[in-house]
């Protein structure tokens, strides 16, 4: 990325603010129920966290660039300029302080998509050069190295070589005309490896083809994240170019949300045309090949469970029920949060601000929201179906000294598969608290 250059980023701004933006600042009646509906301002009370404010480099300049009493004022020298001192206050506020969770754009009574506006805010300050290093560094190593965490495809073929070795299951590499193309985030490749373990017995269980790429195997878009689109062009067509070189059918999107929104929302608009195959989330999948009857599951988690759901893949992709189908199957005591769905709250470490060390404090405070709503349920094991809302709900368990183990959805279905044997029916809670259950 480029230096510091106020210029740019102002201009990038500028050029973002088109008829559905310049309608907000015209139609928001500041009845402040976004700031009501974001947990960065719930949490911390912060006036300066509501997302209307985060927003305000960007009214500004709409407001001095395209409105009559704003270009009087500029002429009078009487407005407020978006300057230096602006990205230096406001990049803490746009990147450490919204996860992109798209809450406050829910529950806004005009329509007004406020965390779309904050994704093309982004825009203008990394352009500008104002972003936090931790996802400067996350999006260089995701251009040059195919991975924002520096994974490079020894390391993939190393857990593909264990899994083989250890289960006797396959994962193939570059199978030409496979039904399916299985991306994997870099959280699931080094902290969740049971992952592809589980996609490996899913797909043997239902006798579908897949396969992995060998030059796209990464689906984290760091681009979407720090808010450059040139980077998220490049990473969507580095998948884009693989699947089709595959000739597969479909693309599955791991449990990661945002790499979901980049590969199947702004994916084709990115690239400009649309692809020549289907991109479905792997709860989307499950949940096909549950209801058509490929896969077979038997006992039920006796242990009193919750799901958390990842904001971008039921807020902003729609998938609500299958998650919730899927756990029917397999847990007898799922209960569900006071809040959840799409008014689901994000486990506050979304859009970028886990990979950004600079935010821990806040992220650690944001996640008092989800404690809440934890302690009132009194639960024994967490599930969820994103490995980033894993990772920080692990890490926002820690912190408050809370004993509830976290466990992915994909790896939960698998662990209930029917195969030859008797199976324990509650192995999950076992293994992960190591609680005997009746």
């Amino acid at each position: 990325m480029s230096g510091p250059s106020i210029e740019k980023g102002v201009q990038f701004i500028k050029e973002q603010i088109d008829a559905p933006i310049a309608s907000f600042f015209s139609s928001c009646v500041h009845c402040g129920l976004c700031a009501e509906a974001c947990l960065f301002y719930t949490e911390t009370s912060d006036p300066k966290q509501t997302p209307i404010n985060k927003v305000e480099p960007m009214r500004r300049i709409w407001e001095q660039e395209y409105t009559l009493l704003g270009k009087v004022k500029s002429a009078l020298g009487i407005s407020k300029q978006v300057d230096r001192e602006t990205f230096i206050e406001w990049e803490e506020l746009v990147y450490d302080g919204c996860s992109l969770c798209g809450r406050c754009s829910l529950v806004c009574p005009v329509g007004n998509d406020i965390t779309g506006m904050i994704r093309k805010l982004r825009e203008g300050f990394a352009a500008a050069g104002y972003a936090p290093e931790g996802l400067i560094g996350a999006s260089e190593r995701a251009v040059e190295i195919g991975s924002p965490m520096g994974i490079k495809l020894p390391a993939v073929k190393a857990q593909i070589r264990h899994l083989e070795a250890d289960t006797g299951l396959t994962a193939p590499l570059d199978l030409i005309g496979a039904e399916y193309m299985v991306l994997l985030s870099s959280m699931e490749i080094i902290n969740f490896p049971e992952y592809l373990e589980g996609i490996a017995r899913i797909m043997r269980q239902a006798g579908k083809s897949w396969t992995i790429s060998s030059k796209a195997f990464e689906a984290t878009n760091s681009g979407i994240q720090i808010g450059v689109s040139d980077i998220a062009r490049v990473l969507v067509k580095r998948v884009v170019d693989a699947a089709e070189e595959l000739q597969v059918k479909t693309v599955i999107s791991p449990e990661c949300g945002h790499a979901y929104t980049a590969i199947r929302w702004e994916g084709p608009n990115l690239i400009g045309r649309p692809y020549n195959f289907e991109v479905k989330h792997i709860l989307e999948v499950l949940d096909e090949l549950s209801s058509a009857g490929l896969i077979r599951t038997e006992g039920m988690e006796k242990a009193k469970l919750t799901y958390h759901d990842p904001c971008q893949i039921a807020r902003r992709g729609g998938i609500v029920e299958q998650p919730r189908r899927l756990l029917n199957k397999v847990a007898s005591n799922f209960v569900e949060m006071s809040e959840s769905g799409v008014m689901n709250w994000c486990c506050s470490g979304g859009g970028g601000v886990s990979a950004n060390e600079r935010a821990d404090e806040i992220k650690l405070t944001a996640f008092k929201r989800k404690k809440a709503q934890l302690d009132e349920l009194e639960i024994d094991v967490l599930v969820t179906a994103c490995a980033n809302c894993r990772l920080t709900l692990e890490e926002g368990l820690e912190e408050n000294d809370m004993d509830i183990p976290v466990i992915g959805l994909t790896e939960m279905i698998a662990e209930h598969l029917v195969e030859d044997g008797v199976r324990d029916s509650d192995s999950v809670g076992k293994r992960e608290s190591g609680d005997e259950r009746d």
